[in-house]
């Protein structure tokens, strides 16, 4: 651990896939970091290596209500970021984007510290552009299924955004594009976890449409290191920053890869493609270049051969 003078940093939804990753860089950072999660996605487990680290506090706390803590700056992650999760109760999901974020930035303002906001990709909706850049406003459907979550974030950046007008706020905003690795929710419906999962287990890999659809996949590492670099930057870049990895792979080919890197005998079967589900995903991340000097760094091959492992250690427990 190094001993350096100390931000004491807030992380909501800190104990969640993103958050325990971002809380373990701060506290290496020699920081003193609060762990604010109600653990409807977050897991103990994750963050349960800090517990024995002196500068980690963990709050069991529902963000839709107020907070009332001392910080110096505050990183806003608590939200469901999975289908599967976020539209399980659609109603909360949207509060805690919301009721949420007006909480979070309430208590910005009240200690006048700076607060970054971990948007979405879901943002730009089924893009008629690509790749997405940061000033495209989106194709979003506000009553669809996915909703709950693409319009809660799109409310959510409006509401920091007129913070940051109205009281003169300090905000960083990142669009965050799919991630993967280490500490991802096993039943969490994303399509790596999901593929691994079903590899790993000898299960039919599960292909949504016809599987030509693209994602483009940015390993944890990478995307903490980018949020950290936005927090860090001049006080007069509030975003939103895309961050995320530009490569694109279709999903039949990444189902083919994690077949081949896990040596398993399943095969690929093919179901409806769900409603209002993308089919292209794409960052253009000049901005994050430019600004941030951030671009990812780890090769898919070697990030997705880390998220097997943890997988493969967590089937054996």
């Amino acid at each position: 651990m190094k001993n350096i003078s100390n931000k004491r940093i807030l992380v909501t939804g800190g104990a969640g896939f993103l958050g325990s990753h971002l809380c373990e860089s701060l506290l290496n950072e020699g920081h003193e970091v609060i762990c604010v999660d109600n653990f409807y996605t977050g897991r103990r487990t994750n963050i349960a290596h800090l517990f024995k680290i002196s500068l980690f506090e963990v709050l069991r706390h529902d963000i839709t209500f107020p907070l009332y803590v001392e910080a110096d700056e505050i990183y806003n992650l608590a939200c469901p970021a999975s289908p599967v999760h976020y539209q399980f109760d659609p109603v909360q999901t949207t509060k805690t984007s919301v009721h949420g974020s007006i909480n979070m930035l309430g208590l910005a303002k009240r200690l006048r510290i700076k607060i970054l906001q971990a948007s979405t990709s879901e943002v730009y909706g089924d893009p008629a552009v690509n790749p997405q850049p940061e000033t495209y406003w989106g194709n979003v459907n506000p009553i669809g299924y996915r909703s709950c979550y693409d319009e809660g974030k799109r409310c959510a950046e409006t509401l920091f955004f007129d913070y940051h007008r109205q009281h003169k706020l300090k905000i960083k905003v990142a669009r965050i594009f799919n991630t993967y690795g280490p500490r991802m929710h096993p039943n969490d419906g994303r399509v790596v976890s999901n593929f691994i999962m079903q590899a790993l287990k000898g299960e039919d890999i599960t292909v949504f449409g016809d599987g030509k659809q693209t994602r483009s996949f940015c390993y944890v590492d990478d995307m903490i290191s980018g949020l950290i670099k936005l927090m860090n930057s001049a006080d007069d870049f509030t975003g939103p920053v895309n961050l995320g990895n530009p490569v694109e792979i279709t999903i039949i080919k990444l189902a083919e890869k994690i077949i081949k890197l896990t040596g398993s005998k399943s095969k690929i079967v093919f179901e409806p493609l769900p409603f209002d589900d993308p089919m292209q995903r794409k960052p253009d991340i000049k901005l994050a270049k430019e600004v941030l000097e951030w671009k990812p760094s780890v090769p898919f091959e070697e990030g997705l051969k880390n998220t097997i492992k943890y997988f493969k250690d967590l089937t054996k427990n």
